[in-house]
């Protein structure tokens, strides 16, 4: 709706008022939260503060909405959109010769707004961008006193005047005397996010790019468009069981951000790297095929030591003498696909794009050639900021199309690794003009290259490994932009009773309120340690991976995960547990002396409850969940078969007993 220079996005949930006048240039005037009537720019209102709608430097100079060479308002528009209603608001700057694009979306079906930005250089002269924010505003839930800020994927507590950086995808604002808050995530990769609460220590946000070690820099050429990444706001309130977080997050990030969307099914995997790593033969393989489809998984998938070289398609003649075609029919014959491990700008110096393309090697600070330490040993890095990015995108989609493979996992080195290798690129004659445009432009790069890849091959699910983003354990809506899943982390799973399951939770557990749970792999659980019912529950706490050595699962074991994945496969198709993910017991600091467990329920509170008693001596606990309306529920114990009994959604909310008959409970709940 608009009116005059005034424009309003709003749903069931939200209102935002957007104005732009000649004297003041474009802000927000107000944001509503329409559950609680809350106006959470009323107080910066009543003290006369105003903050513009973006925010950078351009060639060294300042530049906002509120500036006056970028008040000149070209045109806005609205359009309806799939999930919504998109607002555009077209500005011109002057000195520049900036066109600057706002683009706004409010979902139907979710409490948020989510925002970017398209920079346009419509001038003969290069600008350079520099300290770049996405959205600037003076949001507040209450009084100071009253505010609480979460970090950290937004469960852990912090200081309200704080700096976020590359693990703090998402900050959670919230008054602890009412419940009301607002989540922010910023979707810039990796290291280069920056998310403030900034200025009295009263709330407000400032999203963007431009963090302390990776400074942002971007060149813009004449004609040239810059999209930055985008910033989403979303209304929360623990007071009302259909606005929790728990509930309102997860929801949004699996609907909205998850390049998948609502009607993915996470299939179950296979990895070969724990028990095998770079021993993986093409014996052991057809050994592992036929247990693999046995139990039930979807995707089998051969990790590093297939290939004879980093940086080609080529199978091993020493490992795999008749390469994979053969491995891939059989695979396919057994009712699974075939994925594959693939090293992204790693390569080695027997390649052929090394030896006919060294000018595309990436340059430490010494200006030598980069090199990163692999399982194969010390390899050569390509700079993804020069045409090597066309030629690792065709080697992929040969790669896919060869060997008809419905998943891949990209690793390795790209803007740094995760073991204290230096980032960047300091090559003088890349298509970077600097060392820290070299950052944006490599993480551009990784996106452009998945692009190339789905366009292609739009079914396959690509695996972004932590080792690309740069930093161990991390996942964020950078990542999700370019890829489908992340292999975030490594856990350590090599013999029974190792802690492997534990600090797999202890990975979803933090992250799963803000990162949607099936675009989580987490490896290295071993399908063949004991209790191999800790390890089953603790994998479909995500999308499900399996790594070890199958051929030591007796047949009684192979039975029982054939049985509890047909289970899982059926439950995850009739209901949509993604859209809920709650943490129970001791899930801040998981450990063996406390119960831990979570619950994956949908909307309309059906899902699954899993309880870890681990060395407690609990044999009963209460369970409290905020289940929306008057809905009666079944609970079913799935391992022991016993009917837990019927229960009412009032009863879920103040809480019900649950009696623990072994080390894992999985509890099925359907509605009635």
């Amino acid at each position: 709706m608009k009116s005059g220079h005034e424009w309003v996005l709003s749903n069931h949930f939200l209102e935002r008022v957007i104005r732009c006048e000649p004297q003041e240039g474009l802000y927000t005037h107000a944001w509503r939260h329409k559950l609680t009537g809350t106006d959470f720019l009323e107080r910066a209102r009543s003290a006369h503060k105003r903050r513009a709608e973006f925010a950078f430097e351009a060639n060294g100079h300042w530049l906002t909405s509120l500036s006056p060479s970028a008040r000149q308002l070209l045109q806005a528009e609205t359009h309806p959109v799939s999930e919504g209603e998109a607002l555009t608001i077209t500005l011109y700057e002057t000195t520049h010769s900036l066109t600057i694009a706002l683009h706004y979306v409010v979902y139907r079906d979710h409490p948020a707004i989510r925002k970017w930005l398209t920079i346009t250089n419509a001038g003969k002269f290069p600008v350079v961008i520099t300290r770049l924010s996405i959205e600037t505003l003076d949001l507040a839930c209450g009084k100071p006193g009253e505010l609480q800020l979460a970090a950290f994927y937004g469960i852990m507590p912090r200081e309200m005047f704080f700096t976020g950086r590359v693990e703090d995808a998402m900050l959670l604002q919230k008054n602890a005397s009412t419940g009301e808050g607002f989540a922010v995530l910023n979707e810039a990769p990796a290291h280069l996010k920056r998310t403030d609460t900034p200025g009295s220590w009263t709330g407000g946000i400032d999203v963007g790019y431009n963090s302390d070690l990776f400074p942002f820099e971007r060149h813009i050429a004449p004609q040239e468009t810059f999209t930055t990444a985008s910033a989403s706001t979303l209304f929360t309130w623990e007071g009302d069981p259909c606005a929790d977080p728990r509930w309102v997050i997860p929801s949004y990030t699996s609907g909205v951000l998850f390049k998948r969307g609502q009607a993915y099914q996470p299939p179950w995997l296979y990895n070969s790297w724990e028990g095998f790593f770079r021993n993986i033969r093409e014996d052991i393989v057809y050994e592992l095929i036929p247990i693999a489809a046995h139990i039930g998984i979807d995707v089998f998938t051969i990790d590093d030591g297939w290939q004879a070289e980093y940086g080609e398609n080529g199978a091993s003649p020493e490992r795999f003498p008749n390469g994979l075609e053969g491995i891939g029919a059989e695979v396919e014959k057994r009712g699974m696909r075939l994925g594959l491990w693939v090293p992204l700008a790693v390569v080695s110096a027997k390649t052929q794009v090394y030896r006919e393309h060294p000018e595309w090697l990436c340059y430490d600070r010494n200006h030598q050639p980069k090199m990163t330490e692999t399982a194969a040993g010390l390899q050569y890095v390509m700079c993804l900021a020069t045409p090597y990015r066309e030629q690792v995108a065709q080697r992929l989609i040969e790669l896919v199309r060869n060997y008809r493979l419905s998943y891949i996992k990209l690793d390795l080195t790209t803007v740094f690794n995760a073991y204290g290798e230096s980032p960047g690129c300091y090559a003088a004659d890349h298509e970077h003009h600097s060392w820290a445009e070299s950052l944006v432009r490599i993480y551009e790069a990784i996106g452009w290259i998945t692009r190339a890849v789905y366009a292609v091959h739009p079914e396959l699910l690509i695996d972004l490994s932590y080792e690309l983003w740069g930093q161990k354990h991390i996942i964020d809506y950078g990542l999700l932009a370019a890829g489908d899943l992340d292999w975030l982390s490594n856990v350590q799973d090599k013999s029974n009773g190792s802690a492997g399951p534990l600090h797999a939770r202890t990975l979803l557990y933090h992250r799963a309120l803000a990162i949607p749970a099936e675009a989580m792999l987490i490896g290295n659980l071993e399908a063949n340690r004991d209790p191999v019912e800790e390890r089953f529950a603790t994998a479909i706490g995500s999308t499900p991976l399996l790594l070890g050595d199958l051929r030591q699962l007796t047949e009684e074991q192979q039975e029982w995960y054939r049985q509890r994945i047909a289970w899982f496969k059926m439950l995850r198709q009739d209901i949509a547990i993604h859209q809920g993910f709650f943490p129970l017991g001791s899930w801040r600091q998981p450990n063996i002396a406390d119960w831990d467990g979570f619950a994956r329920l949908s909307r309309n509170g059906e899902g699954v409850i899993v309880i870890f008693r681990n060395d407690s001596s609990v044999e009963e606990l209460v369970v409290k969940l905020p289940v929306p309306g008057e809905t009666t529920y079944q609970l079913y114990s799935v391992l022991d078969g016993r009917a837990l009994g019927v229960f009412h959604a009032a009863q879920f909310r103040s809480g019900i007993a649950i009696a623990l008959s072994d080390m894992v409970s999985i509890i099925e709940i359907r509605c009635v």
